[in-house]
């Protein structure tokens, strides 16, 4: 049996959409705001004493300029991983994010916004990730820098559970999430 991954997830800095309240889901030009610089430093801090043996990220603008602060204090080369992107809302992204309570059915695992991707795809697109590092894991610990729907998708994965039992709870900006995986 293999030995177990260490994968450290960190979602990314406050973004500038974040602060608006606008759902981002895919958009990839969204920077992070000063406040999002600090909590991806202190990210970093935190990583960094975890000893990373590569680091990931999503290749989405706020993810990488996360991952930037943990590739300097890690000093660790940054690779990015489309497969690491939060969910796809499609149309709904770039609209406030309270207006979506009355449009996404939350409770259906396989809805999604027209040119979106439903909870089962993002599920789905995770678990094949989290599949192949296992097969050719660049390190014993890894560092991940993502996004919310995505670390509650790689939780669900690592813990059996499938899309429609994804944690409820979406991680805070410039936290840490540890998983131990080992498929």
């Amino acid at each position: 049996m293999a030995s177990p991954l260490t994968l450290l997830l960190v979602r990314h800095g406050q973004s500038e959409w974040n602060a608006a309240g606008l759902m981002q889901g895919q958009t990839a030009h969204v920077p992070l705001t000063p406040l999002g610089h600090t909590q991806a430093a202190a990210a970093a801090d935190e990583l960094a004493a975890l000893s990373p043996g590569a680091l990931i990220s999503s290749d989405l603008l706020r993810a990488v300029q996360t991952a930037e602060h943990c590739a300097r204090t890690t000093g660790l080369p940054i690779t990015t991983a489309p497969a690491l992107r939060e969910q796809g809302y499609g149309v709904l992204e770039g609209r406030p994010s309270r207006e979506l309570w009355d449009v996404v059915d939350w409770t259906d695992a396989h809805w999604s916004a027209e040119g979106g991707e439903s909870l089962a795809e993002l599920h789905g697109r995770v678990a094949a990730y989290l599949k192949h590092l296992c097969a050719e894991p660049p390190a014993d610990v890894i560092a991940l820098v993502t996004h919310g729907d995505t670390i509650r998708a790689a939780q669900a994965v690592v813990a059996g559970l499938g899309p429609d039992a994804m944690p409820v709870v979406t991680p805070h900006n410039g936290s840490l999430t540890r998983l131990e995986f080992c498929p």
